[in-house]
């Protein structure tokens, strides 16, 4: 049988444009880093990850990356359901507003919930009388990261619901199963693999999440300084190694954590193909 000509470029330009794009812009900095990592040695690189500043520095960063993942997977999820089921004035307007996070500077982002935040803004001065601090605490990196990470779940969950008939909804509920129930055993299981595809995206934007957190974040060493600025002030320091051994550290954390999540995403999907 005669292959029939493609109108588009061909297996080989195209997969010759995707190597060297994939090389140029991915493998040679990794390869860098790595090699760094490589001429220093495993004694050299614990040296450089064993000061308590910069210990706490990665807890830090993957905590509140982790912490703003979650949040962002069960709020992205209902914000999409209301995006995508519902009909109401505004809506159009809050869908619009969702993309916001991509075109706005992450600087101008850190720049204006600090000015909300701080004891001196609006925000900061309703919540000082119950005690509650929101900038340049742990909270506020929270917020930072929430603010950049939600539109990876939204976008990422709202086609695949947006494909699931309502009527499976409706045959539930006619056999008698509960709100909570369809939601369990009907609606979650196909919003499964996207949700965990939109929290591995989240995770990763907030991980190295860097203008709009240090604003907010006041950057005390050892409580609120987060990991890629302890990066570029090793780098102010021209102390190339220690950035080198801080960003091999999170390279292996985030490697490990989306293949995690990327081993399971593939189980749920096997599990619901069995199902």
């Amino acid at each position: 049988m005669l292959r029939v000509a493609s109108p588009l470029p061909g297996f080989g330009l195209g997969m010759g444009i995707l190597l060297a794009a994939l090389t140029g812009v991915v493998l040679l900095p990794l390869a860098a880093l790595l090699g760094q990592g490589i001429l220093m040695g495993p004694a050299e690189i614990a040296g450089h990850l064993a000061p308590a500043r910069v210990r706490a520095a990665l807890l830090l960063s993957f905590r509140a990356a982790l912490v703003a993942s979650l949040f962002n997977l069960v709020f992205g999820l209902a914000l999409a359901w209301v995006l995508t089921r519902y009909r109401f004035p505004g809506r159009r307007l809050i869908d619009a507003a969702v993309d916001l996070p991509f075109a706005l500077p992450t600087a101008v982002a850190g720049i204006a919930l600090t000015t909300l935040y701080a004891p001196s803004g609006v925000f900061g001065q309703a919540l000082a009388p119950f005690g509650i601090s929101i900038a340049y605490t742990e909270a506020g990196i929270w917020l930072a990261l929430v603010f950049v990470g939600l539109p990876f779940v939204v976008r990422t969950v709202q086609p695949v619901i947006d494909e699931i008939d309502p009527e499976w909804e409706e045959a539930s509920a006619t056999l008698g199963a509960s709100r909570l129930r369809t939601l369990r055993r009907v609606v979650l299981p196909v919003l499964t693999p996207s949700l965990m595809t939109g929290f591995a995206l989240a995770l990763a934007r907030s991980v190295g999440e860097f203008g709009s957190v240090i604003f907010i974040a006041g950057n005390l060493p050892g409580k609120t300084e987060i990991a890629p600025l302890l990066i570029v002030i090793r780098l102010e320091e021209y102390d190339y190694d220690a950035a080198a051994a801080i960003g091999l550290a999170m390279l292996g954390i985030s490697f490990a954590m989306l293949l995690f999540i990327n081993a399971t995403q593939v189980w749920t999907r096997r599990r619901i193909g069995h199902a």
